[in-house]
This record gives structure tokens, sequence and C-alpha cells, in this order.
């Protein structure tokens, strides 16, 4: 019987964090003890930050007049607090409430100590974890019941991506500030990486994927994609893995504690 493989497709220092913690998880795990499953990292995204004083210039000066500030992901906290070489609430003289999607994001923030101040940052974001994306961030900010023209709103962004949050946003009447902080860079398909890829049993192959356009870029690859699994983080991802070729698709709630579970229960049932 071939070896089952764990797939995980995030960016290079992301998939790390999560290998770390199915490692651990899954040594717990009767499933596979006996005979566990080789896991490999495929970082279909390289994260390239944004570099310049200009633009943490620009992210401060947009900061000083802004009402909240809305980071997209964990990769946009990241490269934020390195631009800004600061602390958020040495910012301004009344730190900027703070918009996010998910736990990743969280936990990113709080790595800079963001939220545990003495006086803390307010952090706006879905209480239900089966919402952690735009639309759940959207319900949790409508509760505030703002008069949304007369606010401003800073969205830290990578370069290109989804922008109903931002759309829905301005037909609300909000003005806004869109600062990219990152682009993303496909992993190249001459890169060596794929040869290790095509050796793998893809009927015995379970792909962690948390990204609609890392997905997208996965489908370039051409691979037997239709005999594995697709362990999806959102609809809107399970959608770009359909699209792809998968056939059989599981969608978890988002964060790195789901993924894990989901990824146990696939080896249980194998």
């Amino acid at each position: 019987m071939s070896i089952k493989t764990i797939v995980i497709t995030r960016p290079s220092g992301q998939a790390q964090q999560l290998s770390v913690l199915l490692y651990k998880c899954l040594q717990k795990s009767p499933a596979s003890q006996a005979k566990p499953p080789e896991i490999i990292s495929l970082p279909l995204l390289t994260i390239l930050p944004a570099k310049g004083s200009a633009l943490a210039q620009d992210i401060a000066t947009s900061l000083h007049m802004a009402d909240l500030a809305i980071f997209v992901s964990p990769n946009a906290i990241e490269c934020t607090m390195r631009l800004l070489e600061c602390s958020w609430q040495e910012l301004t003289n009344s730190p900027v409430p703070i918009g996010v999607m998910g736990g990743g994001s969280l936990t990113a923030l709080s790595s800079y100590g963001i939220g545990s101040e003495s006086a803390p940052t307010r952090l706006l974001y879905p209480q239900d974890s089966t919402e952690w994306d735009s639309e759940g961030l959207w319900k949790a900010l409508q509760k505030l019941q703002w008069d949304w023209p007369t606010k401003r709103v800073v969205i830290l962004k990578g370069e290109g991506g989804r922008d109903w949050l931002a759309n829905t946003l301005k037909v609300a009447g909000a003005h806004l500030d869109l600062i990219s902080v990152y682009s993303r860079i496909p992993l190249d398909l001459e890169s060596p990486i794929w040869g290790d890829i095509r050796k793998i049993d893809f009927a015995q192959s379970l792909w962690l994927l948390t990204s609609s356009e890392a997905a997208r870029h996965l489908g370039r690859a051409q691979l037997s994609l239709n005999l594995s699994v697709a362990l999806c983080s959102h609809p809107n991802i399970a959608d770009a893995a359909r699209q792809i070729g998968f056939r059989e698709i599981i969608v978890c709630e988002s964060g790195d504690d789901a993924l894990v579970k989901a990824s146990q229960d696939w080896l249980e049932r194998q």
C-alpha cells in the first residue's frame, strides 16, 4: 500500500506553522501512528512584502485620518507592521480600531501585542468561526450602526485579491484608502518541487487549500487532481478546487485547528 500524503499549499512561513501543528496532532492519532502520512509543503504563492519609507509614510498618514483599519489577512498585518517599525498605538493619539476576518489575523495581531495593551485596541471580527470571511466581517461591522458616509476606512491588502468588502463599504458610502502592502508571486511551473509532487500517489493524497488564487495556480500544473481529495477552508475555495479538477472536496472552517481536525478525520476514514 502506498504512503498517504498531505500537501500543504500555503506560503512557506505559514506552511511551517501548520506542518508543525499537524505533526504534533497526528502523533497522537491511532490512524497515523502505524503508518504516518508524508507531509509535503508546496508553496503555491510566495508573499513579497512591499518596501519603502514613502509607503510607510502613506500608511501612517492614512491611519491618522482613519476611523477604522481593516487587515485582509495575516500577511497584511505582518507586512504592515514591518513597514511601520513601531507599535500600533504609537501611530496616532487615539488607537485606530482594527477589523479582521478570522483567527489567523487575530493571532498575527496578538504577536505584535495588539489588543492586549493596557488600554486595548478595539478589535472587530466575526465571533462565529463559520463566518471568518469578508461577509462575516461586514456583518460584524454593521452591528456598529455607523453612519458610513462620515467614516474613513483604510484597507491594508495584497495586490489584486477579492474586492467584495471594499465594494460593499463603498456602496455604503464609506471613504476608502486601499493600500497594497504585499504581492503574491506564483510558484514557477518549472520549479523542481513539481517533480517531487508528481511522484506521490494522487489517490492517497489530501490537498490543504486555503486560497482561491493558489488553487487556480495549482490547476495550471496539470496534475491528476481528480484522484485526490481537496480540503478547503471556505466554500469559495471549494468552488475553485472543483474548477481545477478535484472531484472529492471537504469544506471545513477557517483556522489551523479546523484544518488539522479535518485532516485527522480524513486519515481515519482511509
